[in-house]
């Protein structure tokens, strides 16, 4: 890897993300909705993508570089896609809602702190593992099968997940209920298990080279705030409050890694 065109890539990633996320404060502001943040969130690791792309050319194997970029492209615009449809037409996340309520110093200066400002940092420092992969000069080999198919698993989660959610939440029929059929019955999760999958098959592209590992904890913060952070507790609170039966689902559903419910206790 060539060091000091590594440094220059990373100031330049971390200005391509900083401009997504600022964008985004931008239309917050001017609707006053802050939701489209979670929008922003896909398109600004596909740009941080595409700028590494661009800056590594002549420096990294030709072939890791595009299927990194592909990759990331691939399930950030499809994230993005997602969101911005299951959202269009809607008021603000409640989630910001609660967030910005009282909030000090005023409810955009304070969301461009604690939400864009912190999003850009994040999308920075989760992707380094995708920068670092860009770099490498190393050829595609053994461990990149793995990768793409611990990628495609991941996809595959993320995507029907949220395909049969939006089809569950669709029938009248099912309003006020909990989503217990599907994946859904193997994980409470299926959307976010698959976004940590992509992560860590993005992670094993840079892992081909030793240097590659020094960005593990990239794949493992993004784990977390999904597992433990602010991805499955927040939702699991707002959830348990306002679904009937969500403490049934809890008992026999796991949490984030997939497998099958357990029976109930009063099944014969």
């Amino acid at each position: 890897m060539n060091a000091a065109a590594f440094a220059v890539n990373l100031a330049a990633t971390a200005g391509a993300a900083l401009a997504v996320l600022l964008a985004a404060f931008a239309v917050g502001v001017r609707t006053g909705r802050h939701r489209g943040v979670d929008v922003a969130w896909g398109l600004a690791f596909t740009a941080v993508a595409w700028t590494g792309y661009a800056l590594s050319a002549g420096h990294g194997d030709p072939a890791r570089r595009l299927l990194v970029t592909v990759l990331v492209t691939l399930w950030g615009l499809r994230l993005s896609g997602h969101i911005w449809s299951r959202s269009r037409g809607h008021g603000e996340d409640p989630r910001y809602d609660r967030m910005l309520a009282k909030a000090p110093g005023g409810r955009d200066a304070y969301a461009l702190r604690m939400v864009y400002l912190l999003q850009a940092a994040i999308v920075w420092c989760v992707s380094l593992p995708v920068q670092a992969a860009q770099y490498l000069t190393t050829g595609l080999g053994p461990l990149t099968f793995a990768s793409v198919g611990l990628w495609a698993l991941g996809m595959f989660f993320e995507t029907v997940g949220d395909w049969q959610l939006a089809r569950f939440k669709a029938d009248p029929a099912n309003r006020g209920k909990v989503m217990d059929r599907g994946l859904w019955a193997w994980t409470r999760h299926p959307n976010y298990f698959g976004d940590a999958c992509v992560w860590w098959a993005l992670f094993l592209l840079a892992a081909a080279e030793p240097v590659g590992w020094a960005f593990v904890l990239s794949p493992v913060l993004m784990t977390y705030l999904l597992a433990f952070g602010s991805g499955r507790p927040l939702l699991e609170r707002q959830l348990g409050a306002s679904k009937p039966g969500w403490d049934a689902y809890v008992a026999r559903t796991s949490s984030f890694l997939p497998r099958p419910p357990r029976r109930s206790p009063d099944a014969p």
